[in-house]
């Protein structure tokens, strides 16, 4: 915890801040703080929002520790500063998506940029996070920022910063950001104009329609599919989609229909951008209460699948008919799925695979190992994080090999199949899942029943991602004290079975970047791993369990949960 006077702060904000809505917050906290409950005084200023590769993530509201137009400023100047300090003649692309405040935000941080002689890009509506990643290497902008808080809660924004290359920032330049933050004070130090000013002068400039068009050829150029126009009339796949009140509904849906699949029926109360989610307070596709609408329109509709995105379209949930009752498929299933549905169909067209890379996470499943053993492609892991995917990407790119990327997945229901964009993107892995539930609907089975046919060919490899939260200035001391101690007194044995091995990869493993990550290998070739989140006040603890019974892999994931669990007490 940073040693800071917060009634001090919060007297330098009460004196500084000319925003109503703020003032009024600000307010209630010196009201509360005199009659001697000082709670939210002190979680809203007991550290400034931190600043890393995924930029800003926090809840709406006054103080240093929120997202409201002064941290956002700070932080915008920060990156300005960095810009300069690096490019010739700079420019940004910026977007959000259908969060509250986004608009605004957009405008406090255009309108800094310009003051600093830097040319902002503009989308003038909502868009979704690969849209912007496109943007960036579209326009051949020095960097990139969006509005989201992805799935978080109505309460939450937040600003995702790029670079150059359509990936979240570097590490290095998230360093040399956060110091620039540092050094600025949230109201004298920051150079602004008006909004208005800074479009007649041409420093803000509106992404027009070509882009998005050239995004959707993009994406459209991604599909593997080989089935034929007589397949698609022989097997329609008929769809129920929810955006979930965010961006996904426009480039979801032209996407499709483009593609051919144009029997889709839209959740109706989940359609419209909407930051308050009113229908899902958590409008995260992993959770089946943020798809239950859709699950409920399911039952009247019967399509062959229901689609979510999430509210920046960057992740995509899918759940279908399983027996009596819908079945949500994780996202390390859907990773599997789709990337045995792509080797499958490159195979299936001649391909030789040997020099093809897939990418996934430290968290993501085993089971891709099996694919990779079967079809002969790459296998790399990197880091939690699509911006160490999207960092491979470009790797590959700059080496004039990018056509050797064939797909990159995160437990987190992120995907990617092109080298377009360089973060995880819905609206590419929306098509890629439709078309392959057609060429499984052909085969008679759907999306859950491909699953099963999977697991039955290469061993039950199950997972479960488990989160334990630790809310305010408190849970932040009490996360830093569980790692701790998991590296000073590591287990020798979890669920009754053996810890073989310990791999701290703060020390940096395997050539990764140094991550705040502790994974125990138990034996049996069975893992559980220990995460602090980097955006949300939690702990995610990550659960591999393998056998060749389905039983026995469902009890020991359990056993193994249940342990991991105790870890974090």
């Amino acid at each position: 915890m940073e040693n800071r006077d917060v009634r001090a702060e919060l007297e330098h904000w009460i004196a500084n801040v000319s925003d109503e809505e703020l003032a009024a917050d600000l307010a209630e906290m010196k009201k509360a703080a005199d009659a001697g409950d000082d709670s939210a005084a002190v979680d809203a200023f007991f550290q400034d929002l931190a600043f890393g590769t995924a930029g800003l993530r926090g809840t709406l509201g006054a103080g240093t520790n929120r997202m409201n137009i002064y941290t956002v400023g700070r932080a915008t100047q920060g990156f300005a500063d960095y810009l300069n300090a690096n490019f010739e003649n700079p420019s940004v692309a910026i977007a959000r998506d259908s969060r509250n405040k986004g608009e605004l935000f957009v405008k406090v941080t255009a309108s800094i940029l310009a003051a600093n002689g830097i040319v902002a890009h503009v989308y003038p509506k909502i868009s979704p996070v690969p849209t912007l990643s496109f943007a960036v290497r579209d326009l051949g902008c020095s960097g990139g920022i969006c509005m989201t808080a992805s799935h978080n809660p109505a309460a939450y924004n937040g600003y995702k910063a790029y670079g150059p290359d359509g990936c979240q920032i570097t590490s290095e330049a998230a360093k040399a950001i956060s110091a620039s933050i540092a050094n600025t004070d949230a109201f004298s130090g920051v150079k602004t104009m008006g909004f208005d000013e800074a479009v007649a002068s041409g420093m803000v400039k509106w992404i027009d329609d070509a882009v998005l068009e050239r995004y959707y050829d993009a994406v459209l150029s991604k599909s593997v599919s080989s089935l034929s126009a007589e397949q698609v009339a022989e097997a329609p796949l008929k769809l129920v989609y929810t955006p979930l009140n965010g961006t996904g509904l426009i480039p979801v849906t032209t996407v499709l229909e483009r593609a051919g699949i144009t029997d889709i029926t839209v959740v109706p109360e989940q359609r419209e951008p909407n930051g308050d989610f009113p229908t899902c307070p958590y409008p995260n596709p992993e959770i089946r209460e943020a798809m239950q609408k859709g699950i409920d329109l399911c039952e009247e509709v019967h399509p062959d699948l229901l689609l979510a995105t999430d509210p920046d379209a960057d992740r995509v949930g899918v759940a279908c008919k399983d027996g009596d009752a819908y079945t949500l498929l994780t996202g390390n299933e859907m990773g599997v799925l789709l990337l045995d549905y792509i080797a499958r169909m490159r195979s299936e067209r001649g391909e030789d695979l040997s020099d093809k890379v897939a990418v996934t996470t430290i968290v993501s499943s085993a089971m891709v190992d099996a694919l990779a053993a079967e079809y002969g492609f790459e296998l790399r892991r990197c880091l939690t994080g699509f911006k160490y995917i999207g960092d491979i990407i470009t790797e590959l790119s700059d080496a004039g090999q990018v056509d050797r990327f064939i797909f990159g997945f995160e437990e987190s229901y992120g995907y990617l199949s092109g080298g377009h964009v360089r973060d995880k993107d819905a609206v590419n892995a929306s098509l890629l899942i439709c078309q392959m539930a057609q060429d499984y609907k052909l085969r008679g089975m759907n999306l859950a029943q491909a699953m099963r046919a999977l697991y039955e060919k290469h061993g039950w490899w199950l997972n479960r991602t488990a989160s334990v939260s630790f809310p305010g200035a408190a849970g932040a001391e009490t996360m830093r004290g569980i790692m701790a101690k998991l590296r000073e007194q590591a287990p020798s044995e979890l669920a009754g079975r053996a810890v073989e091995a310990v791999v701290d990869y703060e020390g940096g493993v395997n050539g990764l970047p140094s991550a705040n990550v502790v994974e125990f290998d138990v034996e049996g070739g069975n893992k559980v791993i220990v995460r602090p989140s980097g955006t949300e006040p939690k702990i995610k603890l990550y659960v591999f369990a393998k056998d060749a019974d389905r039983a026995a892999a469902d009890a020991l994931l359990d056993a193994l949960e249940a342990a991991g669990r105790e870890l974090l007490k």
